[in-house]
């Protein structure tokens, strides 16, 4: 709330209905809240307390809604050195505190004298008693002692001035009027992002169910009741930023909500926004999972694919062995973003968790990716694993120099399916320079400059050759 340095100014927040969050992906949040502010003619001091922890201080606006020029901003100030038992003993250096301890032999004494050197540390479960067992500390005790390291309670006479309790913005207005004023309070805060996490659910048959989660953490400092909750999904460039207050540790407690909390879509310049249809409490310290979409019947597609040189990059050839050997098949899952696939919406990006049932009907996972900002009418593609029957098996059965910068390679790729069941197998064979294929076993197709493609069906059991003769010029 609104509180009044020195003036006993009468200031009360409005519904907080009216404030809003926006959370962007990448681990900030842009706050708005709407409060009532009761302002005295001339120039007086306001401060607000309950703002996040890790509040952007260059990013404050305050503007009031129902008389934009009834006042100025004249100094704003941000105040973060809060309460705490070292940053208490930090400021009373110098100063006389009481100190009670638990002697080895039971016995309890107090001492009185003055603090030389704050704690760098605070330690419990201290032996003598227990208690705090306060490391770095030294004080002069008033018969003389020089007490290092002690364990026990202390006392002082005053919480030092300066410290506060909660992070406080505190400015300097000038009013035109003694007036009630509805006033917009906006900022920027770091600790507050989201992320979609989705779950892919086959049904073994060519179809899917899908489901979206957001997965929104809040360590900015503050909570936030009945707000008005919007995702921003796309990629905001910012500037560099100084590093912001750090908010306390602690552990978060996750909150769970479902279909009945769905999000509206909208697009917002180069980004999409979502804006949950109900007003949300964002705690402190919470991880909240709220529905995004849920789709049925999504037609999905397998894919087999051997790949042999994706990880080798541009290569020269030589007579060494590259990318031969007995490999594992990719496995992917691809399907369409569009409506007459059950979908058709902007998927922000995210992780895919891939399930499908067994026959006793319990719920196995197959895998799992991640996928980029994903518009509407793309496709999804999915790299979900390693095939365990299917096994290719690649070799260089000739390498012969043309000249010096020419050469005659031929390779062999075996297919063997192992299962009970037929499987199409996609083979890409990766070439680079001015390259050309001058004998083959099968059809293939190319696919950009230096991919080429085989798509090889296989009936169960059956093992299949596709060799082939490539010449390379540089």
């Amino acid at each position: 709330m609104f509180l009044s340095y020195a003036l006993g100014l009468a200031l009360t927040q409005t519904a907080s209905s009216q404030n809003e969050v926006t959370v962007y992906n990448q681990g900030f949040a842009l706050v708005k809240e709407v409060r009532q502010l009761n302002l005295r003619q001339g120039r007086q001091s306001v401060a607000v307390e309950d703002v996040a922890e890790q509040i952007e201080t260059n990013s404050v606006s305050i503007k009031s809604l129902t008389d934009p020029t009834g006042f100025s901003v004249l100094e704003q100030n941000y105040q973060y050195d809060l309460i705490s038992p070292i940053a208490i003993l930090n400021k009373a250096v110098g100063k006389t505190i009481r100190f009670h301890r638990v002697l080895p032999n039971g016995a309890k004494e107090m001492l009185s004298g003055t603090l030389v050197s704050s704690p760098t540390a605070i330690v419990g479960n201290a032996q003598g008693g227990g208690g705090m067992s306060w490391n770095g500390m030294v004080i002069q005790a008033s018969d003389g002692r020089v007490i290092l390291n002690p364990s026990g309670e202390i006392e002082v006479e005053s919480i030092p001035e300066g410290l506060i309790s909660k992070p406080t913005l505190l400015w300097e207005l000038e009013a035109n009027a003694a007036k009630s004023h509805t006033v917009e309070l906006s900022y920027l805060t770091r600790g507050m992002a989201w992320a979609a996490d989705y779950v892919l659910t086959l049904d073994g048959l060519g179809a899917a169910d899908f489901r979206g989660w957001v997965t929104m953490t809040n360590n900015s400092g503050a909570t936030f009741e009945n707000a008005k909750l919007k995702l921003l999904a796309g990629e905001v460039a910012r500037a560099s930023q100084p590093r912001p207050p750090a908010a306390p540790r602690g552990g978060a407690r996750m909150e769970a909500l479902g279909a009945a909390a769905p999000f509206q879509e909208e697009s917002l310049f180069e980004y999409h926004l979502y804006t949950l249809q109900r007003p949300a409490t964002i705690r402190n310290k919470e991880i909240k999972q709220l529905s995004l979409l849920e789709a049925k019947g999504v037609k999905i597609t397998k894919k087999l694919i051997v790949d042999s040189l994706l990880q080798y990059g541009v290569f020269y050839p030589s007579e060494g062995e590259i990318g031969v050997g007995t490999q594992k098949p990719q496995v992917r899952i691809e399907f369409e973003n569009k409506q007459t696939n059950n979908l058709g919406m902007p998927l922000p990006m995210g992780t895919v968790k891939v399930y499908q049932r067994d026959k006793s009907g319990s719920v196995q996972m197959l895998g799992e990716d991640r996928i980029q900002h994903t518009p509407k009418d793309e496709k999804v593609s999915l790299v979900v694993g390693r095939s365990f029957d299917v096994v290719a098996e690649r070799k260089r059965m000739n390498f012969r120099r043309i000249s010096d910068r020419s050469f005659e390679e031929t390779f062999e790729i075996e297919l063997r399916n192992r299962k009970e069941v037929p499987e199409t197998v996609h083979v890409f064979e990766r070439h680079y320079g001015d390259w050309q294929i001058t004998k083959t076993s099968d059809p293939w197709t190319k696919l950009e400059a230096s991919l080429q493609q085989y798509v090889i069906e296989l009936k169960a059991g059956e093992v299949k050759k596709v060799t082939y003769t490539v010449v390379t010029r540089w």
